[in-house]
């Protein structure tokens, strides 16, 4: 959180500095057999990546970094591996992208030269071949959506979006279509976007004041986009709820309906088998790891409340050889 708020400030330095004028007033599940549940959590010392079965079984750490923190999983088409933002350095202003196995082995940074560059936010393309990622340029403010090799190599600039900041872009099961939160100058709301993975046919789907979470992810069939509203609101009485939309953006549908502003939902991920969604509940400070039906009906505890708070949540695939994942239905 502390990296987002200090990158939002240099964006808006960056647009001082070069006097632009801000215009006035944000990671796919691809189809498969339901695996381990990723996701962010703070330790105490900064954050960690962590994988539990979808019963709530076996919880486990799969990162020790000790350098800045671990952040915003995506798990690989094959359920393998796991890519997420590891900070350069201990001020943990600025990221680049890491690879892993599964259980946290093996662990590859793909580094690249400029420290002035930031790095994050990745997902992995359907073919499991590239990474689209974040990538915000602390020089020159602009953010980017970009994609590159799986080994770091042949980077390639995707989108810009409206040219005031973009995150967390998402390939869609099919392998054309790109979408990506973008925010709208200095008051921060955020909006849904859609773009061609050539970076043509820029759409925006929903209105910034409907202030989008970060987090969004593709249905497998590719027909939906789940979507998190009014996540980072600070309108008293207001609560996130969790809704769907279709990829031209057309019928906004809601699957929760907290009220109040006290308990809140925020968006996970659809399961790979896409009959389930998984996501975090908050309720008056404690934060729990719940999954729904599709329809936002049956609500299921996978982690029960507690202070213990999982963030950016992506839920994979089993597999091949893995060992079998109880409760599936």
């Amino acid at each position: 959180m502390k990296r987002r708020i200090m990158k939002l400030f240099l964006i808006v330095l960056a647009l001082a500095l070069l006097c632009v004028v801000p215009p006035p007033r944000v990671r796919a599940t691809f189809p498969g057999v339901n695996g381990r549940i990723a996701f962010q959590a703070d330790t105490g010392s900064g954050n960690q990546i962590y994988t539990v079965r979808p019963n709530g079984h076996d919880l486990r750490q799969v990162t020790h970094v000790n350098v800045g923190e671990a952040n915003a999983p995506d798990w690989s088409p094959d359920g393998r591996r796991i890519a997420f933002e590891h900070p350069q350095d201990t001020a943990d202003i600025c990221a680049d992208i890491a690879i892993m196995n599964a259980d946290g082995s093996e662990l590859v940074d793909l580094l690249q030269p400029n420290p002035h560059i930031c790095e994050g936010e990745p997902s992995f393309t359907p073919d499991g071949r590239r990474i689209v990622f974040e990538r915000f340029n602390i020089d020159t403010g602009e953010d980017a959506i970009w994609s590159m090799n799986i080994d770091g190599t042949d980077r390639r600039l995707v989108t810009t979006g409206t040219g005031i900041g973009v995150t967390d872009p998402n390939v869609s099961p099919d392998g054309n279509t790109l979408s990506f939160v973008g925010f709208n100058g200095l008051d921060f709301g955020e909006a849904l976007f859609t773009v061609g993975i050539d970076g043509s046919n820029l759409n925006q789907l929903t209105p910034f004041t409907i202030d989008l979470a970060i987090k969004q992810d593709w249905a497998p069939d590719g027909q939906h986009l789940l979507v998190g509203t009014y996540a980072n609101s600070s309108q008293l009485g207001v609560s996130a709820n969790i809704a769907t939309i279709r990829p031209d953006g057309t019928d906004l549908r809601y699957l929760t309906h907290y009220q109040g502003g006290d308990v809140n939902a925020f968006v996970g991920s659809y399961s790979p088998d896409g009959r389930w969604i998984v996501f975090r509940l908050q309720d008056h400070g404690s934060y729990g790891l719940f999954r729904m039906r599709s329809d936002g009906s049956n609500l299921q505890v996978i982690l029960g409340f507690s202070s213990f708070r999982p963030r950016l949540i992506d839920w994979g695939p089993r597999s091949l050889g893995a060992e079998d994942e109880d409760n599936q239905d």
